[in-house]
Order: structure tokens, then C-alpha cells, then sequence
């Protein structure tokens, strides 16, 4: 897995959110996105983090931020996802994993002794002009917003 990194242009991708919708990355110029990468929509830790940006985005919004999760779950269980836990923000489904593999967080994990590919828990903050300006891999998922907003905060 080569996950990419600050400097490099995002590949363009087009996935269904949760209401059925195509979604493009070329469609947010102008706009920074915040792309963040979760394994199963409704399991605790993924909750937890979708919760926390649910409850800054309006600080995101005053930084013109877009946030985009992406899940290899399917749209109806992103429907239901947003809709349990009030989520204010576009969940995207990647179920043949394409573009978590563009974005190299779609690799080997390990959990009780088991070894299985699967989705990373990586974000990427893009910038207005589609180049990768930071990527999020280590917070919990209970301080993920938190980081996020540290980083402006520098």
C-alpha cells in the first residue's frame, strides 16, 4: 500500500452518496475538501468520527471546507447512517474499493491475529486547485476533528 502524499495532485474520482447522487472531486474547485477514508459505516469507531466532524462542521464551512466520507459500504447503508446519526456531510460509496486503492489506503490489516485487505482509516485535506495539501493518519477517532482543527489552528 502507497498511500499518497502532501504535494500530489488527487485523482479525480465519481461515486454515488448516500441519496443515489454522482459525486465528482472535480466538482468542489474552489473549495477545499476534506476526504477522509473510514472502514464500515455504524461500527463504533466510524461512528465516533463521523459524530465529531457532524459537530465542526460549521467551523468547516467558515474554513470553506467540504467533507467527503468515503466507505467501501453500500449507499443504502450510507443513507441510513446519516440518517441515524444526523450526519450533515456527503458519505460516498466505494464498494470495488477503486478509489480507496487510487488514494493507497485500500491494503493489508491485521485484528485478532488475522491478516485481510481492507480500508485504512486515512484523511487528506485537498486544496482549492485538487493538490493534496495534508494527509490525516495518526489520531484516534475520537480527536480525528479535532486534529483537523489543530492543523488550521498552526
Amino acid at each position: 500500500m502507497q498511500t499518497l502524499t502532501a504535494g500530489v495532485p488527487a485523482p479525480n474520482f465519481a461515486l454515488q452518496d448516500q441519496d443515489d447522487n454522482t459525486v465528482s472531486l472535480s466538482g468542489f474547485k474552489g473549495r477545499k475538501i476534506l476526504l477522509y477514508f473510514y472502514p464500515k459505516a455504524m461500527t463504533p469507531g466510524c461512528t465516533v468520527q463521523a459524530q465529531g466532524l457532524r459537530d465542526i462542521k460549521s467551523e468547516l464551512d467558515g474554513l470553506n471546507i467540504a467533507v467527503l466520507g468515503v466507505s467501501i459500504d453500500a449507499v443504502k447503508r450510507l443513507g441510513k447512517f446519516i440518517e441515524r446519526d444526523q450526519l450533515n456531510f456527503t458519505l460516498l460509496s466505494d464498494e470495488d474499493h477503486a478509489v480507496a486503492e487510487q488514494f493507497g489506503v485500500w491494503g493489508e490489516k491485521r485484528f485478532m491475529g488475522k491478516t485481510y485487505d481492507g480500508l485504512h482509516r486515512i484523511s487528506f485535506l485537498i486544496d482549492e486547485n485538487g493538490m493534496i495539501e495534508h494527509v490525516f493518519n495518526k489520531f484516534k477517532t475520537k480527536d480525528h476533528h479535532q486534529v483537523v482543527l489543530d492543523y488550521f489552528a498552526q
